[in-house]
């Protein structure tokens, strides 16, 4: 092995030489047999690995890197798009269409696909809990949960699906932030006492490091809590509970006695976190209790979207007829929506909205090779994704089409 780790390269993954095997024997037959034919490439999804029937798109700057520069037509949704499924519906909305010659495209099936499956489900995931924290903090910790290389983007994911920061380092960096953190129980461990735990953290880091002091190692919390606040004084920004599920008990009522006792000694400004197998549940049941929830695996190792790659169309003598293989139908769609109601409408490519309300969401990003479309900011991506996930609180989005 000619690697540090067990891990591909960009350039091998660009050269698509992580794809699986049968393409390439595909690829081989069709050359052998000439048969070089233009066809049309959906990407869609029919169900979600989690509730709900929508998700937040995400991979689709890297599949723009991915397939820049050959010979293809790619209109894609948006990088950070609300996407809709019905699995109790044949009619799906693609988020991806390509127009290509299959032989040339074969061997880019797998990893285009890999790069959206693994973005989508963790900011698909990420985005639900956003819509139900509100305007609650929301910190992702969970990098130590997959695999190093995987990290930024796993982090920059739960970024835009709106978290308001990330523990890891090196994603911080990429993504243009200042990374969070608070301190591990291993530091309080160490020092063997946590109030010289808590003032040797405070003297050591810079100012603009908030000063959260964990505060379950070796006592009650709301002692500890008690603790912290005599020891910080004013310094004192908040609090962080990590208490395993084993020795929780009643949490909510170990958080509201760790609330009073904080209040009624002067810490009203003090926050309270929580982190530790933070689940939906979990954020619904504390939110108006606490200020911000540092969430770990449950987003970053979410599970991904299986989406799929198929040809609805193909050419037969200089003119694209539809084609499906069973259980699929056939012929290139577009996507428009009414963003009153989150109304989406499916329809073949060449029919047009129903009414001027609906705009397409379908639109040109690689064309003959070359990227037409410039790839947004990460921070500005964010804001839209914030701004369709305050629409969802209030409107049920839905699937309609016609043939």
């Amino acid at each position: 092995m000619d690697r540090i780790f067990w891990i591909a390269k960009e350039e091998e993954i660009k050269k698509a030489e992580t794809t699986d095997v049968y393409f390439s024997y595909t690829k081989k037959v069709l050359e052998k047999y000439g048969l070089h034919k233009k066809v049309i490439m959906e990407v869609y999804a029919r169900n979600l690995p989690f509730e709900g029937n929508w998700g937040v798109l995400l991979g689709v700057h890297d599949c723009i890197k991915l397939l820049e520069g050959l010979p293809f037509k790619v209109k894609s949704m948006c990088e950070g798009e609300i996407f809709q499924v019905n699995p109790k519906s044949v009619v799906y909305e693609p988020v991806m269409q390509i127009e290509c010659y299959y032989d040339d495209f074969c061997l880019y099936e797998n990893p285009l696909l890999g790069l959206l499956a693994e973005n989508t489900g963790i900011a698909s995931k990420a985005a639900r809990y956003r819509l139900i924290a509100g305007n609650k903090i929301l910190f992702s910790f969970g990098s130590r949960r997959i695999h190093p290389v995987l990290a930024p983007a796993s982090e920059r994911a739960i970024y835009i699906a709106g978290f308001d920061g990330v523990s890891n380092i090196l994603a911080a960096k990429l993504i243009g932030i200042k990374p969070v953190g608070t301190m591990p129980h291993a530091l309080i461990q160490v020092f063997g006492d946590q109030k010289e735990a808590w003032k040797a953290f405070d003297s050591t880091l810079s100012e603009d490091v908030p000063r959260i002091a964990l505060i379950d190692t070796f006592c009650d919390e709301k002692a500890e809590a008690i603790m912290a606040l005599e020891t910080l004084g004013e310094k004192l920004a908040g609090v962080r509970l990590d208490t395993p599920r084993s020795r929780r008990g009643e949490w909510r009522k170990i958080i509201e006695e760790v609330r009073w006792e904080l209040n009624v000694r002067g810490g009203k400004n003090v926050k309270i976190f929580v982190s530790g197998s933070i689940d939906e549940k979990l954020i619904q049941e504390l939110s108006d209790i606490v200020d911000g929830f540092g969430i770990g695996a449950s987003v970053s190792a979410a599970p991904p979207v299986d989406f799929s790659a198929k040809i609805v169309a193909i050419e037969v003598d200089g003119k694209m007829k539809p084609i499906a293989k069973r259980g699929d139908i056939g012929g290139a769609k577009s996507v428009y929506r009414d963003w009153d109601s989150f109304t989406d409408y499916v329809m073949l490519r060449e029919s047009k909205p129903p009414s001027e309300k609906f705009t397409p969401l379908l639109e040109d990003v690689i064309v003959d090779g070359e990227v037409v479309k410039e790839l947004e900011d990460t921070r500005r991506i964010r804001e839209k994704v914030l701004q369709k996930i305050s629409i969802l609180r209030s409107v049920q989005p839905k699937i309609v089409y016609s043939v």
